[in-house]
Order: structure tokens, then sequence, then C-alpha cells
């Protein structure tokens, strides 16, 4: 019950971080960021709960998510590209007590190129940069769990990272239109 709570005063905090984001950056200028549903994402991850599990959030943004999944006792990590998010991410985790620990650079690791079939190599809203790997101290194979919320056509860009560098039983969790969808080898769950 206290767990529900406290995950529950976590997502209210990380919507009014949004409502200040929204107003103070995004009605300036677009930005990429916009929250996920955090209580389909809870639901979705819950059953994923075991001990040792280490989670990764790819655009980890404010953190929610990843503080979340440390809350639930996952090894919780996130990766953010803007370095304006990094430590708002970090401090809403110590507000939590939380030990989700978060690097500022890009998820795609360094070498990785979008080679498609159909030859149109854009990255959409996934920003380039310097890996985040190096700053968390793992790979991406080190992760048993990686969660994203895609922009249309961003998915598949997302399954190609974890076919060429993730684990191999690794679970890659997208939050899509219709809610969140586990994959496994490429497969969904």
């Amino acid at each position: 019950m206290e767990l529900r709570r406290q995950l529950s005063a976590l997502a209210q905090e990380g919507h009014e971080i949004w409502d200040r984001f929204d107003t103070e950056v995004r009605r300036k200028k677009w930005h990429p960021f916009v929250p996920a549903d955090y209580d389909d994402v809870l639901e979705a991850i819950l059953p994923l709960r075991e001990p040792g599990v280490r989670f990764l959030e790819w655009g980890s943004a404010t953190g929610v998510i990843t503080i979340m999944a440390d809350l639930l006792g996952f090894e919780a990590y996130g990766i953010e590209l803007d370095a304006r998010l990094v430590p708002i991410a970090r401090e809403l985790a110590v507000k939590f007590n939380s030990n989700a620990r978060f690097a500022q650079g890009s998820y795609l690791p360094n070498g990785y190129r979008w080679r498609p079939r159909h030859g149109d190599g854009r990255l959409g809203t996934i920003g380039q940069g310097e890996s985040g790997y190096a700053e968390l101290g793992h790979p991406l194979d080190d992760f048993d769990i990686v969660f994203a919320y895609p922009w249309d056509g961003e998915a598949p860009i997302m399954h190609d990272v974890m076919r060429a560098y993730g684990a191999r039983d690794a679970r890659l969790a997208l939050l899509l239109a219709d809610g969140v969808h586990i994959y496994r080898n490429g497969k969904l769950e």
C-alpha cells in the first residue's frame, strides 16, 4: 500500500514537472519529450519484477519511469540526450529516495547506423550524440529490460538496436498507441 502511494506521488510530481516544462520549453520551441502513461507502464512492468533484473529506459527525460522501476525493485538506469533533463531526473530520484542512475547521452551505441531495407536511414526524433552507456558503466547487453516510448516510425530502429547490441533474451518494452508491447528476441510476448 505504501509503495502504491509513493508511485502515485511520483507520477503526480512527474505530471507537475511536465506542465512546467511544457510551459517553459515546449511552447517556445518544439521538443520531443512527452510523458508516457505512467499507469500503463507500471502495470506492464509489475509482472516482470524478480531479483537482479536490470532495467534501462531509453529517453528517460525527467526520470519518472526509471525511478518507478527502481522503487519496484529493479536495478534501474536511464539515458537521456537532453542535458537539461538529466539534473531534473537526478533531483527527483533523491526526493523519492531512489537509487536510479541517469546518464546524459544517446541511447544509440557508438557506431550504430540505421540501415533499413527501404534505404531511408533518418532517425526521426532520435537525437544523436555521444553514447550514454560509458557513463552508466554498462553496455546495452547488460540490461534485461529496455523501455522506450517511441514516436511514430521509431520502433523499428529500437528493435534493430536491440537485435544488434542487446542481450539475447532481453525484453524490449515499447509504449505504443494501444499500450505497452513487450518483445523478446524481436517477437511479441
